[in-house]
């Protein structure tokens, strides 16, 4: 007897205790925890590893496809900007390592426009990856405030003699508010997936290893934050 009656006062309390802290919303009357205000630079790439087919159509097409799908998903008031690298070759490998231009700056409601940048460009050249987070660490992210975010898409490692693993290290001795995801599109070369891990990893950003169309617009929608309907969540009180 004694047993059931420390069982349901048990009980009781861990009720009273759910009442209290916690609330079930359901996609009727939940509302997402709004983001950190956070300025997302594209870096992403037309070497020429990009004209390779997957899928029944090239890695560039396959990229394009992904992006028209996702950037309408981006909210308007969200800055957001983008950098291609590997879109021009060069009469000296120097040259091709130094394909890398920021097409549209960061700004709010960018989706369009960046948009129709992608299409005025073609794979040709070399994958400068550290030669990229560097320009836009300098340049393109340089006098914003809030947290940044650069979502780096590549279909291969760094071939211009450079470690965008040591390059990262270095930028976080010196600053904290720059995170790099990394897409790894097809990649499989293993000191290739290292280094590209490392460079997400010590950032704190995110690291995804797509193989299919499918994996690689569920990637870009996990970095960017872009979730499905809600169905139902248990949200804690505070």
């Amino acid at each position: 007897m004694e047993r059931i009656i420390i069982f349901f006062t048990i009980l009781f309390f861990c009720g009273v205790v759910f009442a209290q802290n916690y609330t079930v919303y359901n996609k009727e009357n939940y509302t997402a925890p709004k983001q950190k205000d956070e300025k997302t630079l594209f870096i992403l790439d037309y070497s020429s590893s990009m004209d390779e087919y997957l899928e029944g159509e090239t890695k560039y097409e396959t990229m394009l496809k992904t992006m028209q799908r996702i950037l309408p998903k981006i909210p308007k008031d969200k800055e957001t900007g983008l950098r291609i690298y590997g879109h021009k070759g060069g009469f000296t490998a120097m040259n091709a390592c130094r394909a890398s231009s920021l097409v549209v700056p960061v700004m709010p409601a960018s989706s369009k426009l960046i948009e129709q940048e992608l299409y005025k460009y073609k794979p040709r050249g070399m994958t400068p990856i550290t030669y990229s987070l560097k320009q836009a660490v300098t340049h393109d992210l340089s006098g914003l405030e809030k947290e940044k975010r650069i979502i780096l898409l590549t279909d291969g490692g760094e071939n211009c003699d450079e470690s965008p693993c040591e390059w990262a290290m270095n930028l976080i001795s010196k600053r904290k508010d720059i995170k790099i995801d990394v897409i790894a599109f097809n990649v499989d070369e293993r000191d290739d997936l290292d280094q590209l891990r490392c460079t997400s990893s010590v950032t704190s950003g995110r690291f995804y290893n797509p193989q299919t169309s499918a994996e690689l617009i569920k990637s870009l929608e996990n970095s960017l934050n872009i979730t499905k309907d809600v169905e139902g969540v248990i949200v804690p009180k505070h």
